[in-house]
């Protein structure tokens, strides 16, 4: 079973997926400055999976055009249908991977610093909810941006966490009790 920070994340990007169902291409690429299109916002999940978990733990880089979704890179309105492929393919890659930690590798530490208000050494765990939260943060600007359209009956959130991403505890935690 994978790790419940894992499970969250998953859950996570499932309300992301949710709250963008009928976007439309066109839609997609609509920008209300300053905020960026939902297609960017899409590629930008993609690029921070890919950084901590395809690049940094792994050495690979499978879908290098969600780099152009990078934090500080220029605005940009990538295509909807291929930020969305290289979204599944990062996260399903990323997934096999996620689906090795247990808690003693979440407090291991990684060594790349992507923001400067990121310290040096944050550990895996950490940078796990911090992408969750991540996600949490564009779905609201996606939902925003889907009421600028115009967009009525927009999803409640959260979904159904009790019943696909209920509390479970880290065995480790109990015994520190």
């Amino acid at each position: 079973m994978p790790h419940p920070l894992v499970l969250q994340l998953r859950f996570t990007r499932g309300e992301f997926q949710r709250a963008l169902k009928n976007v439309t291409p066109e839609e997609a690429v609509r920008q209300f400055e300053p905020m960026n299109c939902i297609s960017w916002i899409i590629g930008h999940l993609a690029w921070q999976e890919q950084l901590y978990w395809l690049t940094h733990a792994q050495g690979i880089t499978p879908a290098l055009e969600v780099n152009a979704c990078a934090s500080g890179q220029p605005s940009s309105a990538p295509p909807l249908d291929e930020m969305w492929a290289a979204w599944r393919l990062v996260t399903q890659t990323a997934d096999a991977w996620l689906d090795t930690l247990d808690s003693a590798q979440l407090e291991t530490h990684t060594l790349k610093r992507i923001k400067p208000y990121e310290p040096y050494k944050e550990s895996i765990g950490t940078r796990l909810r911090r992408t969750t939260y991540h996600y949490w943060y564009h779905t609201g600007e996606s939902q925003a941006i889907r009421q600028l359209l115009s967009h009525t009956g927009l999803p409640s959130f959260v979904g159904d966490i009790g019943g696909k991403a209920p509390y479970i505890p880290e065995a480790r935690s109990e015994t520190a009790l």
